[in-house]
């Protein structure tokens, strides 16, 4: 088939989407959603973690972002299907103008390893020392980070169940093109705001 030269942009190439987790200042959780996020191979930081590491991007200012910088550290737990309500609100919703964001919240649990919160409706959650930053003029920042410690649901471990298998049944949220939420099986799981509303 002919391909056509088009816009700059990653319709067809969906990433995983993740809630990334900081503290308030007051010790309180917050959470932003997130999709621009993949991995590297992080350097030895005296002498912790086995060198896997994760870029995660994030774009514009936002408290999220305020509390990466302030704490250095930020957890990441991955959305499945049963989470895309809350994510999507956290997505859209933003924690600097609404101070109540937390009305709807996920279970909370601390890092076992860092002092950040994680989700535990998420399968797979992350907990992410950030090593560099790196700016943008378009307020755009990456932030390279080594994976500190990590948990995941019991069940993913159990190699006597075939790898596919246990992937079909995170259920994971992909941000695919044109502004909408899709299934790793191709589901079409709304449009961005719309998972939010039945909250």
């Amino acid at each position: 088939m002919k391909k056509v030269q088009v816009k700059n942009w990653n319709d067809f190439c969906p990433q995983q989407l993740f809630l990334y987790g900081t503290y308030r200042e007051d010790g309180t959780p917050n959470f932003g959603l997130f999709c621009w996020f993949s991995y590297l191979n992080a350097p030895d930081l005296n002498g912790e973690g086995d060198g896997m590491g994760v870029m995660a991007c994030i774009g514009g200012e936002k408290l999220t972002k305020d509390l990466i910088r302030k704490n250095g550290v930020f957890s990441a737990n991955l959305v499945t299907e049963e989470l895309l309500p809350l994510a999507d609100y956290y997505g859209i919703v933003g924690g600097r103008e609404h101070k109540d964001k937390l009305r709807f919240s996920p279970t909370i649990e601390k890092g076992v390893v860092l002092d950040v919160p994680t989700i535990a409706e998420s399968p797979v959650s992350m907990e992410l020392k950030v090593f560099k930053e790196i700016s943008f003029d378009n307020k755009c920042d990456v932030y390279l980070c080594k994976i500190m410690g990590e948990t995941m649901r019991e069940d993913l471990t159990n190699k006597d169940v075939p790898f596919i298998e246990r992937f079909k049944s995170v259920k994971q949220v992909l941000a695919g093109g044109e502004q909408h939420y899709i299934s790793t099986d191709g589901r079409d799981l709304g449009s961005w705001g719309e998972p939010m509303k039945s909250l």
